[in-house]
């Protein structure tokens, strides 16, 4: 019910006229963008509420790096997620539709939100401590939802569109059960002799891949669609020498990897029943937070690597920033033993560990013809640089990552 609710959203959106949808529209690069914004809070219904008016701070910053930046399909992470889509249109009519701070407006007209994992109560002890929490907000609830949450729809996401989206094409793999993965990396008690057996037979009966979800949404280009393959797998860390979140993080990555290499993902099924992944020379877009850097950090077996040397994707254009680097050598600390080149950061973690990395990324098929992209990172000395500084609080401690392509 709930899920049916949140495509309703979308399809009257869809209905709206075909305008951005013309020869001309698809004769131009295609702005794609990932943002982790971290619009969440700490209540059910929170968001709402702030969004609800046009003058909570924060949100007027996320929005106006939005304008300055311009993209044209958009992902946001951290989002949460309400059924009725409220805040996904509040953030459009309160903050996108409104300049700030001498910024344009940015209007889109079509917009998709679903239900995500986090928050949601598994019923079993997932973290091992001896204890089933099932109460949303108490402690402990979330390490033993089904994706870290403290309420159904925290840490959510939303698509933001210019173009039409294409409603009866989406995919969504919210419920795909991590066991059902050939070759899952299953974390291992290691207090046990068993292999793989942190979670019980009964759990992983249950136990989703996804901690958020991955979402297969089909924009309409002029007479192109582009798959836009969105998700936030979880961070690589909050565990133990298990690894849960460092393996789970993989093979989430790896779900992408596999969904568009042909032959490689026909044990894939999605929320609706169906199987298999892209069909060969459909173009697409992976976008999102993917808490994975190529170099640096606690990533699982190089799990990042999965997408950026993949035959299918086109890893070799990494969009950057001079911000980045600046940053990097003032805050010293981690980042001083760091081996990835600092200016392809785009997240401002603790200087102490893991230090800045690169964890969001906009990756194309290689049939798409890349132009140009960026890292919204201005240097100290851009006034720009108050929208990811400390005044009057950091908008959040990752940055806008685009990428302009041709289909």
């Amino acid at each position: 019910m709930i899920f049916r609710r949140a495509l309703s959203v979308v399809a009257a959106a869809a209905l709206l006229p075909l305008a951005a949808g013309t020869a001309e529209a698809a004769s131009r690069a295609t702005r794609f963008a990932t943002f982790n914004a971290s619009l969440n809070r700490n209540a059910e219904g929170q968001l709402v509420s702030d969004l609800s008016t046009p003058d909570n701070t924060q949100a007027k910053v996320i929005a106006e790096i939005i304008q300055r930046s311009r993209p044209d399909v958009l992902l946001i992470n951290e989002f949460d997620y309400d059924a009725a889509g409220a805040a996904a249109r509040l953030f459009q009519d309160n903050y996108l539709s409104v300049g700030q701070s001498g910024a344009q407006p940015i209007t889109y007209r079509y917009r998709y939100t679903a239900p995500s994992n986090t928050g949601i109560a598994s019923g079993y002890d997932l973290n091992n401590n001896g204890a089933v929490v099932t109460t949303p907000g108490a402690p402990g609830y979330g390490d033993d939802a089904f994706g870290f949450g403290a309420f159904p729809g925290q840490y959510g996401m939303v698509v933001y569109s210019k173009y039409p989206i294409d409603v009866r094409g989406i995919r969504t793999f919210q419920k795909f059960l991590w066991k059902d993965m050939p070759g899952a990396a299953l974390p291992d008690d290691p207090a046990t002799p068993e292999p793989a057996d942190w979670y019980s037979p009964e759990e992983l009966e249950v136990f989703r891949l996804s901690s958020k979800s991955h979402w297969d949404v089909p924009v309409r280009i002029g007479h192109r669609t582009v798959h836009f393959l969105v998700s936030h797998p979880t961070p690589p860390t909050f565990d133990g020498a298990e690894d849960r979140n460092g393996r789970r993080n993989h093979d989430e990555i790896r779900l992408w990897a596999d969904y568009t290499n042909p032959g490689r993902g026909g044990y894939i099924y999605d929320d609706r029943g169906c199987r298999g992944g892209l069909r060969p020379g459909e173009p697409f877009v992976i976008a999102g937070d993917q808490n994975a850097d190529p170099h640096d950090g606690d990533s699982y077996q190089g799990a990042i690597h999965q997408l950026l040397d993949h035959p299918k994707i086109d890893g070799t254009f990494a969009p950057s920033s001079a911000g980045a680097t600046e940053a990097a050598a003032l805050q010293g600390g981690a980042n001083a033993t760091h081996k990835g080149d600092p200016k392809y950061d785009t997240a401002d973690f603790a200087d102490t560990a893991p230090g800045n990395l690169r964890a969001d990324y906009v990756l194309p098929a290689k049939r798409l013809r890349v132009t140009g992209g960026g890292v919204f990172w201005p240097v100290s000395s851009d006034p720009l640089s108050r929208l990811t500084g400390v005044f009057p609080f950091p908008s959040s401690d990752h940055r806008l990552v685009w990428l302009d392509a041709k289909p």
